[in-house]
């Protein structure tokens, strides 16, 4: 399936839809703020398997994003945000960026025990936004990359649908995206750490 979505009045028909969709274990492909991804319900393990199988990676510890709807939501599955990363998280979110944090008790139970840390991401899009506040959970997401040795991502959602259209059961057209995927900050150290540059310039 594939749908048009905008940013500013998303339809909340089509979102409905998307939820659904993800409820029922399927594969969507969505905006954010940096690059096109494809996710999943972290609810549902045969949905984390078929995301990893696609990425090649391996479904109990896969190099994945959480896609969150607010700090608030983050909280709920690492340890107390101490003050120093609470500021740096309200300072730059929503934005381009993946803060990996600790995790607790809840990340685990999602990956039989081997996943210690969390990729955190609210992205500055408010399609993804709305899609994870009607869900009420986040949801595992990794970005579409392209096969062409130059270009790095997809950018445009039409050819996305054509490559996918038998792999994910949702495309969302929500515009063009970027070719340049997120910052990564690594926060699990006594300092902040950026491991990847990316669209997102980061306000300390």
């Amino acid at each position: 399936m594939f749908i048009k979505l905008y940013a500013e009045t998303p339809s909340q028909k089509y979102i409905r839809k998307v939820v659904e969709i993800l409820e029922n274990g399927g594969l969507v492909i969505y905006p954010t703020d940096s690059v096109y991804a494809i996710g999943c319900d972290i609810n549902k393990p045969k949905a984390l398997e078929k995301l990893a199988y696609l990425k090649g990676a391996n479904p109990n510890n896969p190099d994945f994003s959480f896609i969150f709807s607010d700090i608030a939501q983050i909280a709920e599955y690492t340890p107390p945000l101490d003050k120093a990363i609470f500021k740096l998280l309200k300072h730059n979110l929503p934005g381009p960026f993946t803060f990996i944090l600790l995790s607790n008790h809840k990340v685990p139970r999602l990956f039989k025990g081997r996943k210690k840390t969390i990729g955190a991401r609210i992205p500055d899009c408010n399609i993804t936004l709305e899609i994870v506040r009607a869900l009420g959970r986040p949801i595992l997401s990794t970005s579409i990359h392209d096969e062409d040795e130059v270009v790095d991502y997809i950018t445009d959602p039409e050819l996305i649908y054509e490559k996918y259209k038998n792999l994910a059961d949702i495309v969302i057209d929500g515009g063009y995206g970027n070719n340049v995927a997120s910052t990564v900050v690594d926060c699990t150290g006594e300092e902040p750490v950026i491991v990847r540059q990316g669209i997102g310039e980061l306000i300390i």
